[in-house]
């Protein structure tokens, strides 16, 4: 009877010790999110005035995409659907953006990454601009994270005047947790404080606890501020020197993942809101608040040392809604119970970009109104309508609109008659979808 019983022990022992060190292998995860920075606003996108030295170093180890996509043209729902998976409309995050009078916010029965990620051993933290949500039940410690520091919406609507509401916004808030820490705070210094916190948290983390943080950057967002070190740095003037310190962000916290040594095991995914206010995303038409591409695909990169090939550049269609899926499977989620979820795992393609190919999939673009105005499968993209970045008066009605992105990414070259039938089948796809995503965020 003993020896069964000491065979029972020692698998015990063995179990747990597994467990263990699958736990402290998890990769630790950083969700690097800066506001309005445009497609071609770092060096390896092609920067002109400013250098982005740390951002290029991060392409070359692991993937730059050419055609990353946020689902969304303004801040509020681009930042509820990277942390959902799921289209803003499908969670009714999808109109405009929240306020400082707003009274709804992320509805706190979402699953969000975080909570997932905090499911699952991590430890989770939200650094910088928030935006869904400043009441305190939509605030990030009631959604999956357990730190907090930050202000909960945009630097512009610090003590804005609100005519049409007759609303005077309080001095921007800053808060640790759900504590208020200052208002009105010096703007030139919000990126040195949260690259300071994020560094701060890095070097203080539990060891053999993986931890998930999503610093989303207040800058390049306008009212434009840049820390005093940073001031005259580019030649491209304000807009260089703000890009400028947001590369020194990045190289700060990649220096505390290499002293800690933890840089190989850590995925950082780099990129931004939505397209650009007064940055520039050339080649591409349009910027944010518009459904060109100039307002919805922006710079994506993302390195894992440990398992992502260094120096790949791909082409590949990939968005924001596939992060959720994505974490998911690599940290051991089950997939196949997120409900609603509308991006894919790409793990395998993270790992394999060389071998692995992704599936055709279309991508839709709603407009900051919650219509839907176009979509992308594959090489071809077709617009049925415009509520921004079309001047009716000078060019008439908007006309459907198809463009072939592999040879006329600045879509200038409308084909739609070339091409009736494609026309046609991407226009039922977005009848179809669009009906089906009504049904069930707003009648089931």
């Amino acid at each position: 009877m003993k020896k069964p019983a000491f065979v029972l022990g020692l698998l015990l022992i063995i179990l747990c010790s597994c467990r263990g060190g699958i736990r402290e292998n998890k990769p630790n995860i950083i969700i690097f999110f800066t506001d309005d920075q445009g497609y071609a606003d770092l060096g390896v996108y092609g920067a002109e005035g400013f250098e982005t030295q740390h951002f290029d170093a991060l392409a070359k180890q692991g993937i730059m995409f050419t055609d990353f996509y946020v689902p969304a043209t303004v801040c509020t729902p681009s930042r509820a659907a990277l942390l959902t998976g799921k289209y803003p409309k499908r969670i009714n995050m999808h109109q405009g953006v929240l306020s400082p009078y707003s009274t709804t916010g992320l509805d706190p029965n979402e699953y969000t990454l975080a909570e997932l990620l905090k499911d699952h051993g991590y430890k989770t933290s939200c650094i910088g601009k928030w935006h869904l949500g400043h009441l305190e039940e939509f605030m990030p410690n009631n959604q999956g994270f357990d730190e907090f520091y930050g202000v909960p919406y945009s630097n512009d609507m610090d003590s804005f005047y609100y005519a049409h509401n007759n609303f005077q916004s309080p001095p921007l808030p800053f808060y640790r947790n759900v504590e208020l820490i200052g208002e009105g705070i010096d703007q030139r210094l919000l990126t040195k404080r949260y690259t300071e916190e994020a560094v701060k948290q890095i070097k203080k983390r539990q060891k053999g606890q993986p931890f998930f943080m999503y610093l989303a950057h207040t800058m390049p967002h306008t009212p434009l501020h840049v820390s005093e070190q940073f001031s005259g740095k580019s030649t491209l003037g304000l807009y260089g020197d703000v890009i400028m310190e947001l590369d020194w962000s990045m190289g700060e916290i990649v220096r505390a993942l290499k002293e800690e040594e933890i840089y190989e095991n850590t995925i950082i995914i780099f990129t931004s809101d939505n397209g650009p206010e007064k940055g520039s995303a050339k080649p591409l038409r349009g910027k944010k608040a518009q459904t060109w591409e100039g307002g919805q695909r922006v710079p994506g990169i993302i390195s894992w040392p440990n398992n992502i090939p260094s120096g790949t550049v791909s082409s590949e269609m990939v968005t924001t809604l596939d992060v959720f899926p994505t974490l998911a499977k690599l940290v051991g989620a089950n997939i196949e119970t997120l409900k609603g979820v509308d991006g894919d795992d790409i793990s395998a393609f993270l790992t394999r970009p060389n071998s692995v190919k992704l599936k055709e999939r279309p991508f839709y673009y709603y407009a900051r109104n919650g219509d839907l105005e176009a979509v992308r499968l594959g090489e071809w993209k077709l617009h049925i309508s415009k509520s921004l970045g079309w001047n009716t008066k000078e060019d008439g009605e908007f006309q459907t609109a198809l463009y072939n992105l592999k040879t006329d990414i600045g879509e200038q070259h409308n084909i739609a008659k070339e091409y009736p039938a494609i026309v046609n089948r991407l226009k039922q796809m977005m009848a179809a979808f669009d009906a089906e995503l009504y049904n069930k965020a707003f009648k089931n």
